[in-house]
């Protein structure tokens, strides 16, 4: 399946399903450092990581650690390969 680019009006929708823009929320963010900005972030994804890999322990008891991981890894990370 080939992907398709967005058009405005589709971005359009999104956007306007998000509500206003607090702009001096923005302008905080613009004037602080890229660590500072990236951490809610990646605090975001490894929570949403650790409850994933809690959720598959429950449902997959027999499975070790490392195969957990993989799980998680496999359910977060789409692999598409083409056959030629």
């Amino acid at each position: 399946m080939e992907k398709q680019s967005l058009t405005s009006e589709d971005i359009s929708k999104i956007v306007d399903g998000l509500g206003p823009i607090d702009w001096v929320q923005l302008d905080l963010l613009a004037k602080m450092p890229l660590k500072k900005r990236l951490l809610p972030g990646l605090n975001a994804q490894e929570f949403s990581m650790s409850a994933l890999r809690g959720t598959f322990r429950r449902k997959f008891p027999d499975l070790s650690m490392p195969e957990i991981n993989m799980k998680v890894l496999a359910y977060l990370t789409p692999i598409r390969m083409e056959i030629k």
